[in-house]
């Protein structure tokens, strides 16, 4: 649906005011600007007991690995590692680990973005790429970059993300975007990895560059961030890395899955250290300067750290939450920017990074276990004994129980496969379900049947196989695999189509026999 340029309140006003015959009156006086509040010693207080913390942190999860970085005036005030690299090994972590980052990857790649730009209205410049389009032909004309930064394009929670999981690789997830059902442009929210990749890769683009090399030249490289890459190689050859752990049901921690992000590695695929993200966040806190260089222009940086959509009208504090350029991005009851941004790979990494600007004071911590809240935990705690002298609350419990409630997999079934019905219908012969299936978005699917009859689904461009499990008549199931695996889903066939139900959740997931 089309939609008129928004006015802005103060257009608005005027022609309102126009309209009825008023004479405008001026303006009411602004309240007055926040203040900084938390003194030097407030600082040097939290940073004392950030071992202890982190420490009991890591006790009451048993995540292996953790790195954390805390940045005030200028100054690395704070800069430590902690525990294992690998579990089962004695590698300690250090300030110079190397973690995957996951979605902290976003507020480095607006800082990328914002270093290749003269003006801040370039983030109004409509998104070019070959291969990418929208499914309303007219928002793939208007969409912007601060559009996609903002995930405010329309495009669904996490689109192309499943088919990242089945193996496609980033131009054919870019390509199919246009598939995806559209919510309202500009006037709804929804996380997207791709779309901000999509941006980035296009700023990359009208570079004449890629991405990795805009990325190394724009801000690695002018601020000593020696050891941080958009290229998961990077990550696998770099001699000091932290392995990523998932939990078993004992509660041990292993490193079981490797996590290859490089589809969105705008979005997720930068790895890094506590020392180099300490690096990034005094550019951060300076305006883009570091060591008395300019390295990103003040005021392109500064278009990144303000609202462009709400993200949550009402959070978990009752204020309202938004998104900017890569940063959620809030205020407090002082009326003090708050920015942040959480990252998660539930194959085996969390990070967090926040920052009060007025305070000049920022925190980073890096994690090698998947996601059950330490780093925000960590941060949480910090701020609040720095703003108050006290803590609150036990952060640990709450961010773990937000993720926990976050991370519960949207296509996941509530049909419980593993214990067929009484009566079940027996399936019928093999030869019914086997043979090639087509769809327009997750490309080919293949139903094979071994001498005893039993059904292999094999998906994704190298194809990724499931045994199918009988449950009902014509519904089997199997166990999903991946960043985004749901456990046990459907697979039902019926008149020469199979649907795939954790596929199915924007009724992209039908197959059809050619």
């Amino acid at each position: 649906m089309r939609t008129l340029p928004s006015l802005g309140a103060a257009g608005a006003a005027v022609l309102l005011t126009a309209a009825a015959g008023f004479t405008a009156t001026a303006a009411p006086t602004p309240p007055p600007a926040p203040k900084p509040q938390i003194t030097d010693a407030a600082v040097d207080k939290a940073v004392a007991r950030l071992d202890r913390t982190v420490e009991d942190m890591m006790r009451r999860t048993g995540v292996p690995g953790v790195s954390v970085a805390v940045v005030h005036d200028d100054k690395v005030v704070h800069i430590k590692g902690y525990g294992l690299r690998r579990t089962g090994e004695s590698a300690k972590v250090g300030p110079d680990t190397v973690f995957q980052i996951a979605s902290l990857s976003k507020p480095v790649s607006s800082t990328v973005v914002a270093g290749t730009l003269t003006d801040p209205a370039e983030w109004d410049s409509r998104t070019e790429l070959p291969g990418f389009s929208l499914k309303d032909p007219w928002v793939t004309d208007h969409v912007t970059t601060a559009d996609l930064f903002s995930h405010r394009s329309g495009l669904p929670d996490h689109a192309g993300d499943l088919l990242e999981d089945l193996g496609y690789d980033q131009a054919y997830i870019l390509d199919h975007l246009r598939l995806e059902p559209l919510s309202p442009f500009r006037a709804s929210y929804a996380y997207t990895n791709f779309g901000l990749t999509a941006a980035a890769e296009a700023v990359a683009r009208a570079q004449g560059t890629s991405w990795q090399k805009l990325s190394a030249d724009t801000l690695f490289k002018p601020a000593g961030m020696t050891r941080t890459s958009t290229e998961f190689s990077a990550f696998v050859d770099a001699p000091d890395r932290a392995a990523t752990h998932v939990k078993s049901p004992d509660g041990t921690w292993s490193p079981r899955f490797v996590r290859d992000p490089d589809a969105q590695a705008p979005a997720g695929g930068v790895s890094s250290t506590a020392t180099d993200m300490a690096r990034w966040l005094r550019l951060q806190l300076a305006g883009g300067t570091l060591d008395g260089k300019r390295i990103i222009p003040a005021d392109t940086l500064a278009r990144t750290h303000l609202p462009e959509i709400v993200s949550q009208p009402t959070n978990a504090i009752g204020t309202t939450s938004f998104y900017g350029l890569g940063w959620n991005v809030g205020y407090d009851s002082a009326g003090r920017l708050r920015l942040s941004h959480s990252g998660a790979f539930e194959l085996g990494a969390n990070t967090n990074v926040t920052m009060l600007p007025l305070e000049q004071l920022g925190i980073v911590v890096l994690t090698n276990g998947a996601p059950v809240g330490l780093p925000d935990a960590v941060a949480l705690d910090f701020f609040d004994y720095a703003e108050h002298g006290k803590v609150s609350t036990d952060w640990l419990a709450l961010a773990g129980s937000a993720y926990a409630k976050a991370l519960e997999p949207p296509g996941g079934s509530t049909t419980d496969y593993a214990h067929p019905p009484a009566g079940a219908k027996p399936a019928r012969d093999s030869a019914a379900y086997t043979g090639s299936y087509d769809n327009p978005y997750y490309g080919k699917a293949t139903v094979t049947a071994d001498d005893k009859g039993a059904l292999t689904l094999a998906l994704g461009p190298k194809p990724l196989r499931f045994p199918l499990t009988h449950y009902d008549g014509d519904t089997f199931s199997f166990v999903t695999a991946g960043e985004n695996a749901v456990g046990r889903t459907g697979a039902i066939f019926a008149d020469g189509t199979l649907r795939i139900e954790y596929l199915d959740a924007e009724h992209l997931g039908t197959f059809t026999r050619p």
